[in-house]
C-alpha cells in the first residue's frame, strides 16, 4: 500500500497490525521525481565484466518488474555513469561475490543511491544477454566453477555504445482481471515481458509497446489529469502533444493550468461531477490516450473507474509522466518515420 499522506499512514498501519499481529510492518520512502537503474555484472574476485546498465523509464517507487528499461541508458549522464560502474565494482568485491549480481540503484540528481545488492542472477540477465549478445548465465556458471574472467574467450561488449536501443516492457495482464486498477507501484503485478530494438529510441519503445498489444494513436484526442506535483511537467509534454496535432481534453484544475500557459485545451468534468464526463466519452470512443497521475486515495478512487475502462476498451492509459514522455517521443518518431524497419536480433 502507499500512504499519500499522514492520515493514510496512520490508516494503514493501524490495518497491517490487525491483520498480522506479533510481525513486523516494513515502511519504505521512495525518491520522488528519481531515476532507477539496474545493472547485471559477472565478478570472478578480481575483474568485473558489467553486462548492462539499464535505465528505468517509469521513475523510482515502480517495481522494477513493472517498469521498462532501456540499454543504454538514454538520459544518465557520464558522471552518474562513472559512479554506477565504480561501485558496481566495489559492491561486488565487498561482498565477494563469484558469478552474477544485480544492483539496483536509483540517481536524483548528482546523487547516486544504492537500493539493493543481489549476488545471483536477476530477472533481467536474458534481456541482457540478448541485448549484447554475450551469455552471462552461461559465462556465471564458468566463473563460479573457477574459472576467471580474463581466460574465458568471449566479446567485452560494452553495453553503453551498442548503436542501438534495446527497450524492456513488461507484459501486464490487466486485460484478464476485469476490475483491477492498473496503476503501476511498489508491489509487482507484471506476469512477463517483452523486447523492442530499434536505432531510434522513440521508434524502438513503440516497438515494445506494440508488442504488449498496446498501439500508440497518430492522431485524436488526449485526456490529461495530473497531481499537483506532475503539473510542471506535463506542461511541456502538452506543448509536444499538442504540435502533434492532438486535441487535448482535461478535468478543471488540469485544463486551468494548462490555458494559463497558453496552451489550448477543453475541459470535462471528472466521474464524479455529473454527465457527460470522461467516462461517457472513453466509453463512446472519443478518446484516444489517457495521461492520468494520481495522488492519494481520494485521486485514486476517482480515477480507478477511469483506468479500468481504458484496460477493458485497450485504450493506453499511462500512469506516469516518465512513462508518458516516451510515449509521447514513440508517437512523434512513429509519425516522422513511416517506414519502421524490422528484422531479426541476429541483425543487431
Amino acid at each position: 500500500m502507499i500512504a499519500y499522506n499522514e492520515d493514510d499512514l496512520i490508516n494503514y498501519v493501524e490495518n497491517a497490525f490487525k491483520v498480522s499481529q506479533g510481525f513486523p510492518v516494513l515502511i519504505d520512502k521512495f525518491l520522488e521525481q528519481a531515476t532507477e537503474i539496474d545493472v547485471d555484472a559477472i565478478f570472478d574476485g578480481e575483474d568485473i565484466f558489467i553486462g548492462g546498465i539499464m535505465e528505468h523509464i517509469e521513475e523510482a517507487g515502480i517495481h522494477s518488474g513493472d517498469s521498462a528499461c532501456v540499454i543504454p541508458p538514454f538520459a544518465l549522464g557520464s558522471e552518474t555513469i562513472g559512479k554506477i560502474k565504480e561501485y558496481t565494482y566495489r559492491i561486488a568485491k565487498a561482498l565477494k561475490v563469484v558469478g552474477l549480481i544485480n544492483i539496483q540503484y536509483a540517481a536524483k540528481n548528482s546523487t547516486v543511491y544504492v537500493l539493493e545488492a543481489n549476488p545471483r542472477a536477476s530477472r533481467t540477465v536474458p534481456f541482457v544477454s540478448k541485448s549484447i549478445k554475450v551469455p552471462l548465465a552461461k559465462i556465471a556458471a564458468r566463473v563460479m566453477a573457477g574459472e576467471k574472467l580474463r581466460d574465458i574467450n568471449f566479446k567485452r561488449v560494452d553495453s553503453n555504445n551498442l548503436g542501438y536501443f534495446s527497450i524492456k516492457e513488461a507484459v501486464l495482464p490487466f486485460n484478464r482481471f476485469p476490475g483491477t486498477d492498473t496503476i503501476l507501484g511498489p508491489e509487482m503485478k507484471s506476469t512477463g515481458e517483452v523486447m523492442g530494438i530499434d536505432k531510434n529510441f522513440g521508434i524502438a519503445f513503440a516497438k515494445s509497446q506494440l508488442a504488449v498489444n498496446q498501439k500508440f494513436p497518430s492522431s485524436g484526442t488526449v485526456f490529461v489529469s495530473v497531481s499537483d506535483r506532475d503539473k510542471n511537467s506535463i506542461a511541456i509534454l502538452a506543448r509536444k502533444i499538442s504540435d502533434l496535432k492532438f486535441k487535448i481534453i482535461a478535468t478543471k484544475g488540469t485544463g486551468e493550468y494548462l490555458e494559463s500557459l497558453g496552451i489550448k485545451c477543453d475541459k470535462v468534468l471528472k466521474i464524479r461531477e455529473g454527465r457527460p464526463n470522461v467516462l461517457d466519452m472513453l466509453k463512446n470512443g472519443e478518446i484516444s490516450l489517457i495521461i492520468n497521475t494520481p495522488e492519494g486515495s481520494e485521486a485514486r478512487s476517482d480515477g480507478y473507474y477511469l483506468r479500468t475502462a481504458a484496460s477493458l476498451l485497450n485504450i493506453p492509459c499511462i500512469t506516469t509522466i516518465s512513462g508518458a514522455s516516451a510515449a509521447i517521443q514513440g508517437i512523434y518518431e512513429l509519425k516522422l518515420n513511416s517506414n519502421i524497419n524490422v528484422k531479426a536480433i541476429q541483425d543487431y
